[in-house]
């Protein structure tokens, strides 16, 4: 009980701190790392160790994705590269539907592609969208983030459902078919808040900019600017294909290559050497300190620092043992059936962050369970994979690097997040949840 009154009050601090005391993510969260270890009765020294391992962990897997990702959208913004994507999707879409197009992008790109990876992705392409159809950035955020996270926490092969139904020992080609249908509902619910609720809220960057749009005869061309896109999601998802337990590209020289290249820092290090080819004129001082790539460090320095804090914090949530705790406190409580994966996914998410640790984590916690609920065969085993990746989208709040991945690349304020990104990921795991419990009604 100590320590979920210690996570409580962390989380009220930092949720204070951020948006009533106005002080910066970086330091409310340290502070709050720091003051639950200690409230925990952690030792001293593994309290810095888990800090700095999560911090520096953080960064290290996603630290370059953001690099590399914000130099793809510099470039892409400066060229005018995201103009003509733009363009080009408003014929398709149309200018009312530019959300729902986001939130179909999110679910399609975050089935192989982690939902960090995919929206420092797709942002500059969303902002592009948002001021070419005259549609609030907010809803086109929101919707992009609900459609990524609704495939990574339920569609193998994103690590998180892969592993859960490696410990279930879950049919994964049930699990890909039964979260395909419940990641849809998912991101259709995601979409309708986007519309109703983000879209009454204006960020910062929904403020007109100065600088009118580029003319197109200046502008590269749509396959040219789509390139520095498509070429890092293309090797991604064929590095998932060629990595999948059947091995259906082989394991020759050219899967081992496939395998480095589909690397989420390779791939977009590739898409950034690209996008120096959109400009029409290239300069050589584009790739300085003070030219675009300069100003692209400077704008993914406060996102990573941000980031890696949230990864400290998660990092001595997970070493506390506050899991367990929560774990063994729901495991008594079989009679919600299929809910209760939901429930302790929820509360391992809510606790740590990371969706991946509450998906794996929960799987092991749920797996004596499976007997008593009556849920050993095939179908019910998928279905549980599933219901613990609903549960793993709630709620996504400040110990998520998805969430200040969200809010920084969207120009939200963290009280912004809260509103939007938090209650979006409620809204989405809770209908993802109840569609699971409809199907177990049926199937079941």
């Amino acid at each position: 009980m100590g320590l979920i009154v210690s996570l409580v009050v962390s989380v009220l601090f930092i949720v204070l701190a951020t948006v009533k005391g106005k002080l910066h993510p970086f330091l409310a969260l340290l502070v709050a790392a720091f003051g639950f270890g200690i409230a925990a009765g952690m030792p001293l020294k593994d309290l810095v160790k888990s800090v700095n391992t999560g911090f520096g962990d953080t960064i290290g897997n996603i630290g370059i994705v953001i690099l590399a990702g914000c130099i793809i959208g510099t470039f892409l913004e400066k060229s005018g590269g995201a103009y003509r994507i733009a363009a080009a999707a408003l014929r398709v879409t149309g200018r009312r539907n530019v959300p729902l197009a986001m939130a179909a992008v999110g679910y399609v790109v975050s089935i192989p592609v982690f939902c960090d990876s995919g929206f420092v992705l797709l942002s500059p392409l969303g902002r592009a969208l948002s001021r070419k159809a005259g549609v609030p950035l907010a809803a086109c955020a929101v919707a992009l983030a609900m459609g990524l996270y609704a495939t990574h926490t339920m569609v193998p092969p994103t690590p998180g459902p892969v592993g859960a139904a490696g410990v279930l020992g879950a049919d994964l080609g049930l699990v890909i078919l039964w979260g395909m249908g419940v990641g849809l509902v998912a991101a259709l619910a995601g979409w309708l808040f986007a519309v109703k609720a983000a879209g009454r809220v204006v960020l910062e960057a929904d403020i007109p900019e100065a600088a009118p749009a580029p003319e197109e005869g200046g502008t590269p061309s749509t396959p040219k600017a789509l390139a520095p896109i498509l070429l890092p999601l293309a090797l991604i998802v064929l590095r998932s294909i060629a990595e999948l337990p059947a091995k259906p590209l082989g394991e020759g020289q050219a899967a081992v290559l496939l395998s480095f290249l589909g690397q989420p820092a390779v791939a977009l290090l590739l898409g950034a050497f690209l996008s120096f080819l959109l400009p029409a004129k290239f300069d050589r001082a584009m790739l300085s300190t003070t030219g675009w790539v300069g100003e692209a460090m400077t704008a993914a320095a406060i996102i990573i620092v941000i980031t890696g804090a949230g990864g400290a914090f998660g990092k001595v949530l997970q070493n506390s043992g506050i899991a367990d705790v929560i774990g063994s406190t729901l495991q008594g409580r079989e009679g919600v059936g299929i809910l209760l994966p939901v429930l302790i996914a929820a509360a391992l998410k809510t606790a740590q962050g990371s969706s991946t640790v509450a998906l794996v984590t929960t799987a092991g916690l749920m797996l004596p369970l499976l007997a008593p609920l009556g849920l050993e065969g095939a179908t019910a085993r998928a279905l549980v994979v599933v219901a613990i990746g609903a549960g793993s989208m709630m709620v996504s709040h400040a110990n998520d690097s998805f969430f200040w991945v969200v809010t920084q690349f969207s120009g939200m304020t963290v009280n912004q997040g809260y509103r939007l990104q938090s209650l979006g990921s409620l809204v989405t795991g809770l209908a993802a949840a109840a569609t699971v419990w409809a199907a177990a009604a049926v199937v079941l």
